[in-house]
């Protein structure tokens, strides 16, 4: 859930992080310092950030470089670089590394995910690592059979939980939609706890950095619950510009997907998020925001509001 939304759908490119509601789109956060970081001693112990230049991971290696810390954030087009679907990248990415921030592409619901996580794991204990902190799905099966591999693997493990990402709507998927002044997407009246990916980065800083969140499942969710229509007004308001739901039916999303030119595990996922995922099992709220950082999660008019104040909204020149 983390691609360019237009018109109706995502765009064809897929990076680390990446799908709506949890990855895609490159993030603004660069983790400027990692060359730097690189340039230490090469068998000095580094954290691995995979999905360097994700929403999520992008954020994680900024805050991890701004304390100084050694790390390695990769992508496809890192060095050395990292591909989920070639497994001979992994052991240069893993060298020398104590730690681990597992983002999966594009999400760990598509067929085939949970064998290349057990495989990922394995290398990762072979190669010394201590400590992995995997991003997963909240309300997916699949992905909890990941979540077990992790917990299984002998090492100190932390699992944050997330659905929407706030930042679907400033930072790729469905930003052509806001700026067209119209989200359409057959998300009906479901509510979700849109959670702010900030939050999500924080939790997962402590939890690669600090004692105390091994063993923990973090739910992260922002402090209320907001149907799609309800997010457009709260982004309506901030920004001081017309924005709407439009609800529109599975099949004509679909075809928008398909008319993308999207592959077709994203365009599989796409139809398993708003088909079988976005049904309410997700419309509650959780604490692992609270209980990671010890402070209340962002809301979703603060988020918006700060979105609005970047300037990400204003219409094109």
């Amino acid at each position: 859930m983390k691609t360019s939304t237009k018109t109706a759908t995502p765009d064809s490119q897929t990076t680390n992080d990446s799908v709506p509601r949890r990855r895609a789109a490159k993030s603004t956060a660069k983790p400027e310092s990692e060359p730097e970081s690189e340039r230490g001693s090469e068998r000095q112990a580094r954290i691995l950030v995979l999905g360097g230049t994700g929403k999520t991971g992008g954020r994680v290696a900024a805050r991890l470089a701004r304390r100084g810390l050694p790390i390695r954030a990769v992508s496809r087009s890192s060095h050395p670089a990292f591909d989920w679907d070639d497994p001979t990248t992994w052991p240069a990415a893993l060298d020398a590394v104590t730690a681990v921030y597992i983002a999966y592409a594009p999400d760990l619901a598509i067929p085939g995910a949970t064998e290349t996580i057990g495989r990922f794991v394995q290398q990762a204990a072979r190669q010394g690592a201590r400590r992995l902190v995997l991003l997963s799905g909240r309300g997916e099966a699949e992905a909890q059979r990941c979540e077990r591999l992790v917990q299984d693997s002998g090492l100190d493990w932390t699992v944050v939980r997330a659905s929407w990402f706030s930042q679907n709507f400033s930072e790729g998927e469905f930003l052509d939609m806001v700026l067209a002044g119209q989200i359409s997407l057959p998300a009906g009246d479901i509510k979700e706890p849109f959670v702010d990916l900030d939050d999500l980065a924080d939790v997962v800083v402590a939890a690669l950095t600090e004692a105390g969140h091994a063993g923990q499942v973090y739910e992260v969710t922002g402090p209320r619950l907001l149907s799609f229509a309800e997010a457009a007004a709260e982004i309506a308001r901030a920004s001081g510009r017309p924005v709407e739901y439009h609800q529109i039916s599975q099949q004509a999303f679909l075809a928008g997907v398909a008319q993308s030119g999207a592959p077709d595990n994203l365009a599989w996922l796409l139809d398993y998020l708003f088909s079988t995922v976005l049904d309410g099992r997700n419309a509650q709220l959780c604490d692992g925001v609270q209980r990671a950082l010890g402070r209340a999660p962002t809301d979703f008019a603060t988020y918006a509001s700060r979105a609005a104040r970047s300037g990400v909204w204003q219409a094109p020149a």
